[in-house]
């Protein structure tokens, strides 16, 4: 089974050859790396890790990063920013991907109703490339309607799941929500049952997609927060996701694991708590906050090692007139900043049992 992977080729994927990444994760126990970028140099470092590690790699953006690609002084209103950097920065990616060997799995992350607007201009500009590609813009997209009713948010999620099944896509959903605050959306204050789905909603949701495709997963809440908190702040129950693929399997006639699941809220997770939540069908875990971690310590590290030669652009304690030009040039320092988070997602490949994959 490992050795279909190898039928994959490097660069972006979709369709059929995204499907045989899943499976082969979801039946050998790995699950990919989901990394959040907010720029080429993220893009750069999650792309370097992942050829280290020889293995696929998922790209995502959120709402707000992909707004940040695109320049926080763009002079655009209302949605338009999230889409413009959104689509900068897929071709930017379907650009350098290849290079690296690996595959790559273009994605984007929580997109809740009030943004439904971002992923119907992504889809536009997604039916635009396909039609001179003959491929998609993205993998996939995520919908997270887990505050909606479940039969809202699958309701909406097979309407979208048309019309990306019509350019090779995949979707990624949201049952229970997942806690804690990123990009603006704040789920600190969550009655608590509400991160932990219930088998009889993955179920539901599992009947309703298929029916569209086969190609979706589920980001099913088993105690997610996101962010990093204190050892034992954070109630993480893996066996939902057990519980979860026995229903589905058991009620559909299905393989003991029909299911690929999401794990959210990544960082900071322990290794028993990874290694469970994989044994249980996830195929994918987003990190974000380690990595935002990882980068300013790159930053930080670089200039406490040269901090006094960063503090005007002539003179150091080599002599009074030698210019500092070679250490607060960019490409010094946003080249350390790389370093810092492609060694910290190499943690990550190594957690998730992803590495030699390709």
């Amino acid at each position: 089974m490992t050795q279909l992977i190898n039928l994959v080729p490097s660069g972006v994927v979709s369709g059929q050859h995204l499907k045989i990444l899943y499976r082969v994760a979801r039946e050998n126990q790995f699950a990919y790396p989901a990394v959040n970028v907010v720029s080429t140099n993220s893009i750069n470092a999650a792309l370097e890790a992942a050829h280290k590690c020889k293995s696929p790699i998922i790209i995502q953006l959120s709402y707000g990063g992909a707004a940040f690609f695109a320049g926080k002084g763009i002079p655009l209103q209302g949605h338009e920013a999230a889409i413009v950097g959104a689509v900068a920065a897929a071709h930017y990616v379907h650009t350098v991907a290849q290079s690296y060997g690996i595959p790559v799995i273009l994605h984007t992350d929580h997109a809740s109703k009030k943004l439904l607007p971002w992923i119907n201009g992504l889809l536009d500009a997604g039916e635009t490339y396909y039609k001179l590609h003959n491929k998609p813009l993205f993998s996939s997209h995520m919908l997270d309607l887990s505050e909606e009713s479940v039969e809202e948010n699958i309701t909406v999620c097979q309407r979208y799941l048309t019309r990306m099944h019509t350019m090779d896509m995949a979707i990624e959903i949201e049952l229970g929500c997942t806690g804690g605050e990123e990009d603006g959306i704040d789920n600190s204050d969550l009655d608590s049952s509400l991160l932990y789905t219930q088998p009889e909603d993955v179920s539901f949701a599992f009947e309703q997609l298929r029916r569209i495709s086969d190609s979706f997963t589920i980001a099913a809440a088993f105690g997610n927060v996101h962010g990093v908190y204190k050892s034992g702040n954070v109630q993480l129950t893996p066996e939902i996701l057990k519980n979860s693929q026995q229903y589905v399997a058991n009620k559909f006639d299905t393989c003991s694991k029909p299911i690929d699941f999401v794990f959210h809220g990544g960082s900071g997770s322990l290794q028993d708590e990874i290694n469970e939540a994989i044994s249980y069908g996830v195929v994918k875990m987003n990190i974000d906050t380690d990595t935002q971690w990882a980068c300013w310590q790159g930053v930080l590290t670089y200039y406490q090692d040269h901090q006094a030669f960063l503090h005007s652009q002539i003179g150091n304690p080599l002599g009074d007139d030698i210019p500092n030009k070679k250490y607060y040039d960019p490409r010094v320092w946003l080249r350390h900043l790389e370093e810092s988070m492609t060694e910290r997602l190499i943690t990550t490949f190594t957690a998730l049992n992803c590495l030699g994959r390709f």
